[in-house]
């Protein structure tokens, strides 16, 4: 499958204040995320996700190495635009790219940025709204809307730009749960009706479940990467870098400790209720 973003030995540090040292981030980071995946990025705070989120948007720039996006490098100034036609961002706090007073407005506001055409732009706002379930609500005031339905007016003021990929920076972290369901859904059904690829950076195990795959970052470093199953099923090198496991593992990992056997791969409550049964009646 065709790679979307490559990042190649990335290194990043942080400027200082006046004589201070910086903070670096990243001295040798590889990654590659495929056209048309979901990948959900963990870690514990300060190891490095949204710093990486914002080199694939080219909000940052490489200290040394390379990020590519779509081919393109992410550190040719002449080439910006179209890194960020390629990739749009979602960010935690929906007020933060809400700009006009109308919905509909705000979902425009992008396209006009790139210069769109009018029946163009009126085409790619009706669009995204209903991709994002917002569309009756075109007319509305966006800070009359709950959060979980600003976050998808933000998501569908990104889509309106057509990009290839979407990142979501910890795009749940101040909904409730509905609003949280809402975003999710709204993000898996992009991914899996539009082939939008999705970078899903979150603390939210149970999200990251949700993901094709899950790259653990720890120290500047990926920790673990692979399948949900693979990564969710490394309990104790979860618990090494200050992570836990979806629920349902960590139960069957506690039991194992007291003398079960049960499988470290049910993700699902319902598969782990089947393993406990089926364990208990053995």
């Amino acid at each position: 499958m065709k790679e979307i973003i490559s990042v190649e030995h990335l290194a990043y540090t942080y400027p200082g204040l006046e004589d201070s040292a910086g903070v670096t981030v990243f001295e040798d980071m590889n990654l590659t995320v495929e056209q048309g995946s979901f990948v959900a990025i963990l870690g514990t705070n300060g190891c490095g996700k949204s710093t990486l989120a914002k080199h694939f948007n080219a909000i940052l720039l490489p200290s040394g190495g390379k990020v590519y996006v779509g081919g393109i490098d992410t550190s040719n100034a002449e080439r910006i635009i179209a890194v960020r036609r390629n990739v749009g961002m979602v960010f935690q706090n929906p007020d933060n790219q809400i700009v006009a007073n109308v919905v509909e407005e705000d979902v425009a506001f992008g396209p006009e940025n790139l210069g769109i055409s009018s029946p163009e732009i009126r085409r790619r706002v009706d669009q995204a709204l209903k991709q994002v379930g917002m569309y009756e609500y075109r007319e509305h005031a966006p800070h009359l809307l709950s959060g979980g339905q600003k976050q998808r007016i933000a998501i569908a003021g990104v889509i309106a730009m057509e990009p290839k990929c979407i990142v979501l920076d910890e795009p749940t972290a101040m909904l409730d749960p509905r609003g949280r369901r809402e975003v999710m859904e709204t993000v898996g059904r992009l991914n899996r009706e539009k082939g939008i690829t999705v970078v899903l950076i979150t603390h939210h195990m149970d999200e990251a479940a949700k993901a094709q795959r899950v790259v653990v970052l720890h120290q500047g470093k990926v920790a673990a990467d692979g399948t949900p199953k693979q990564v969710f099923s490394q309990v104790e090198l979860l618990h090494a870098i200050g992570l836990a496991a979806p629920e349902p593992v960590e139960l069957c990992w506690r039991l194992n400790q007291q003398g079960f056997s049960l499988p470290l791969d049910q993700l699902d409550p319902e598969e782990c209720a089947q393993a406990l049964y089926r364990a208990v009646m053995a």
